[in-house]
């Protein structure tokens, strides 16, 4: 495809890093978002084509400055990859309330911020791509990850408006819904809440071990990931989700066909309601 740049937050490891490697490899002009110094120079240790820039999707005050400077500094970018986010882990009743803002502080609301600062300059340009990284946690649901599958079903509501209300100006949204993956999602990056309510153990602890003890064994290969994102970005029609992952194609699938059912066992009562 022609050269395009690149903003991908969350670009110094996982799919964020997947992504910019790939893309730079490409020839396309990548600039990566990350939090800290540290990130900084692991970046710019491991691609030293990606430029970098500090963006704490938190801080979402700042967001918009940003995406400006990254304008004028490296010109205008073609695709967004909202890739920034973590996995939180811990039974509801467990977990404290401010686990779950801090998950939607990242995973929902530093994704819009970052998408925000964009979309006025992708509809004034008539042209852009907005990948929202999602997961299949935003199809289904999972014991243990509430505040996770949570962020994940907004995000994947709040892009499919998005696509619809920026269609008319040539942008592009689809949401990214990976499977398991070899990131380190279930490994260093993910938030686990202390257990202390003995009545879950039966039901969660088995989970929490096996998540554990698969951590980097997953299906998924992160650089293949890379490669579908790349060919998606160069697609005429991108669809509004792209399930990543035999997994995720199984289980969303599976959740599907309970629906469905589920709509026709209680089809009676549910149209009994109109006047």
């Amino acid at each position: 495809m022609p050269r395009k740049t690149f903003f991908i937050t969350g670009a110094n490891s996982g799919f964020g890093l997947a992504i910019a490697t790939s893309a730079s490899r490409q020839g396309h002009q990548v600039v990566g978002a990350v939090r800290t110094e540290d990130a900084r120079a692991f970046l710019a240790s491991h691609l030293p084509t990606v430029r970098s820039v500090l963006c704490d999707v938190t801080e979402f005050d700042r967001i918009a400055d940003i995406a400006q400077q990254v304008e004028e500094d490296y010109g205008p970018v073609d695709v967004l990859i909202n890739n920034a986010g973590y996995g939180h882990e811990g039974t509801l009743e467990e977990s404290p309330l401010e686990e779950m803002r801090r998950q939607f502080d990242v995973n929902v609301f530093g994704a819009v911020a970052v998408a925000k600062a964009f979309l006025p300059r992708f509809r004034e340009r008539r042209g852009g791509f907005i990948v929202n990284v999602t997961s299949m946690g935003g199809m289904i649901t999972m014991p243990g990850i509430a505040y996770y599958c949570g962020s994940k079903f907004a995000l994947q509501g709040i892009s499919e408006v998005m696509r619809a209300e920026m269609a008319p100006f040539g942008v592009h949204v689809t949401t990214l819904c990976p499977g398991s993956f070899r990131t380190d999602w279930a490994g260093r990056s993910m938030v686990r809440t202390e257990r202390s309510i003995a009545d879950y153990d039966a039901l969660f602890d088995p989970i929490r071990e096996a998540r554990k003890a698969r951590s980097g064994k997953q299906p998924g290969d992160p650089e293949k990931l890379a490669a579908a994102v790349l060919a998606l970005v160069e697609s005429g029609n991108p669809p509004p989700q792209l399930l990543l992952g035999s997994d995720a194609v199984r289980l969303v699938s599976d959740r599907i066909e309970r629906l469905k059912q589920e709509i026709e066992d209680w089809k009676p009562l549910s149209v009994s309601t109109d006047g």
